[in-house]
């Protein structure tokens, strides 16, 4: 006797649980990745100092330091309030419902674990140290993020 098989299709990838948390666990896997020697200041400090140094030919060292400073704490906001709105849409998970504050806290909380994993994992490296205020940029990269896509809800809802 075959089995019909319309009667329990298999779920749809964008069904699956995997379809939502991927993204987040491999944006996590970037932060870590990030977070080695190989991105150290130093290491990005000489590329993007080529790369400006292009543009601007009178560029000193010197003056290219609080450019370098600059990327460096915006790349730290930015790859955490990305990993925030990753994050929210794996809780969201597909639900009709587009805002829901215990999503945004339950997001809210793994940024700042994850913050603070993120600054003591550099403590293990040989040219890269921890900083709690690091972790406050993170998080307030996360936190800002997440107020920014609550107030398009929002509006987009009035």
């Amino acid at each position: 006797m075959a089995k019909d098989i319309s009667a329990n299709p298999a779920p749809s990838i964008r069904h699956s649980k995997l379809f939502y948390w991927l993204p987040p666990i491999l944006w996590m896997a970037a932060i870590f990745s990030f977070s080695t020697d190989v991105f150290s200041g130093e290491n990005t400090g000489s590329l993007f100092y080529k790369i400006f140094h292009a543009i601007i030919p009178s560029l000193t060292p010197e003056q290219f330091q609080p450019i370098h400073f600059f990327i460096r704490k915006a790349s730290h906001f930015t790859e955490y309030a990305i990993l925030a709105l990753a994050l929210f849409r794996a809780f969201r998970a597909g639900s009709s419902v587009r805002w829901n504050w215990r999503w945004a806290v339950y997001a809210l909380v793994i940024i700042a674990g994850y913050a603070l994993l993120d600054e003591f994992h550099q403590t293990l490296t040989l040219t890269r140290g921890g900083s709690i205020y690091d972790s406050l940029l993170d998080i307030s990269g996360g936190a800002t993020a997440l107020l920014l896509l609550w107030g398009i809800r929002r509006n987009r809802r009035s």
